[in-house]
């Protein structure tokens, strides 16, 4: 197995907890709509996809679902709510990241959005330890297609079997293994320091 040079996280349900049903959940006093019903319409525009891969604006994306919902949120109340989902106590502790640090190039390799990810840097600093992040609606590309994982590995700075990645989605661990990625589903912290581990990292 290669000497590993660079460590690469998801982000959503690796680094940081999130619960979409918290978001519908605020939505549905905005809306006439039960909770349950609301992912089916949000599903049902397209438009997630098209945020996420940085293709179509916030504000933009923020009217057409209020559209879709049949209300008239503010774009501020709607990015309040849309971020409603993180949880406040982040999967790995920062320590893990500031140890890996010392060794490793680490980056964060994440599908997101501009709306999500503006308030989760204002809220997680764990994520100002990283060396680089790869996010979906900048790079215009979303896991598991290969375009992301390019940037990925072009982010590590190092060839792709000199990296190791871990994602809680295993469609996208397979995605980045056909990168050439050593990765590994997440399944919680201990089997992540196991997998670490495996590969001759101290932790």
């Amino acid at each position: 197995m290669s000497q590993l040079k660079t460590i690469i996280f998801d982000l959503g349900n690796v680094i940081i907890p999130f619960d979409f049903r918290r978001g519908y959940a605020a939505l549905e006093p905005l809306v006439n709509l039960p909770a349950a019903e609301i992912p089916e319409r949000i599903r049902a525009t397209g438009l997630v996809p098209e945020l996420e891969s940085g293709r179509i604006e916030p504000h933009a994306f923020v009217a057409a679902i209020n559209s879709a919902l049949e209300t008239d949120i503010s774009y501020e109340k709607f990015r309040e709510i849309w971020s409603s989902i993180f949880l406040p106590d982040t999967l790995i502790p920062a320590s893990l990241v500031e140890t890996l640090k010392s060794n490793y190039r680490m980056v964060v390799l994440s599908n997101t959005n501009a709306i999500h990810f503006e308030m989760v840097w204002e809220v997680y600093p764990i994520l100002r330890l990283f060396d680089e992040l790869v996010l979906s609606h900048e790079v215009k590309a979303m896991k598991p297609e290969p375009a992301i994982y390019a940037a990925a590995i072009a982010a590590a700075r190092a060839e792709p079997h000199e990296c190791f990645f871990t994602d809680d989605i295993p469609a996208y661990v397979e995605g980045a293994r056909a990168a050439g990625i050593q990765a590994e589903q997440f399944l919680g912290y201990e089997k992540l320091l196991g997998d670490l581990r495996a590969r001759g990292v101290a932790v």
